[in-house]
């Protein structure tokens, strides 16, 4: 499919300040960036440099102090609690380093939850779930509870259940942290492959180098601020500094 050539994400100036006892802390200051739709976006940098901050901005999943951060257009701060949960709900899909699946619910039944809020009857929702799931190669695992699957097996569900309202963007934070070295490369093979097939923006928020091989585009934060934006092409001199495949 052909990308859209036009910025799905938007953060202006984004300032988030933390008390921490009498003391402010700023995780972000002054965090200005744009993502292009369809893109694979990493967001790395060191623990307590903030990536996880901005990524719970662009998700919804937080508010900043100061600044805006803007999808489709939309600037999400001033939504109030029922629009943004209209718009987490149609608009992002979400995956978790704990995979966050519900373990007395099955597979199916994980991925079709987002549907089921969203307003979809439950026989379309079935059939979407079942299709979804053979997407990520589960098709025949449908009835299995979490506890019955690998960590590989959870983090498809997951991925599945981020597809389950046809988002724009999926945000996914530490996706292979929790997985071996394997099984991690093919849960970052299967979201760069949604990516380029269904036009899905993929933000992640990683300290996985091989996330580097699939990446668009890598956003390097230090301190609370961009401290650099690499390109694809860019990437590609520096990969065999760190040990990444071409």
């Amino acid at each position: 499919m052909e990308r859209e050539k036009h910025n799905i994400v938007r953060v202006s100036n984004v300032i988030k300040s933390f008390k921490l006892g009498k003391v402010d802390v700023q995780a972000l200051k002054g965090i200005d960036l744009e993502i292009q739709a369809g893109h694979y976006i990493s967001i790395m940098g060191p623990s307590g440099s903030g990536k996880s901050t901005l990524f719970n901005m662009i998700g919804g999943l937080d508010k900043p102090t100061s600044g805006k951060v803007f999808i489709d257009e939309v600037d999400i701060a001033q939504l109030d609690a029922y629009e943004l949960a209209w718009l987490r709900c149609r608009k992002i899909g979400y995956i978790f380093q704990t995979f966050n699946l519900i373990q007395v619910m099955t597979a199916l039944e994980n991925v079709t939850l987002p549907m089921t809020f969203a307003g979809m009857n439950s026989d379309d929702a079935a059939k979407k779930g079942i299709r979804l799931l053979d997407l990520v190669g589960l098709g025949d695992r449908f009835q299995h509870k979490p506890s019955e699957l690998s960590g590989g097996q959870q983090q498809r569900v997951a991925v599945a259940r981020a597809l389950a309202n046809d988002p724009a963007i999926i945000l996914a934070d530490e996706p292979t942290g929790n997985l071996d070295l394997s099984t991690g490369e093919e849960i970052i093979a299967l979201l760069k492959n949604l990516s380029d097939e269904r036009v899905v923006t993929v933000i992640s928020a990683t300290h996985d180098f091989k996330m580097l091989n699939v990446s668009d585009q890598v956003v390097w934060i230090r301190d609370g601020r961009v401290d650099k934006i690499e390109n694809r092409e860019e990437l590609s001199i520096s990969l065999g500094t760190i040990g990444a495949r071409e």
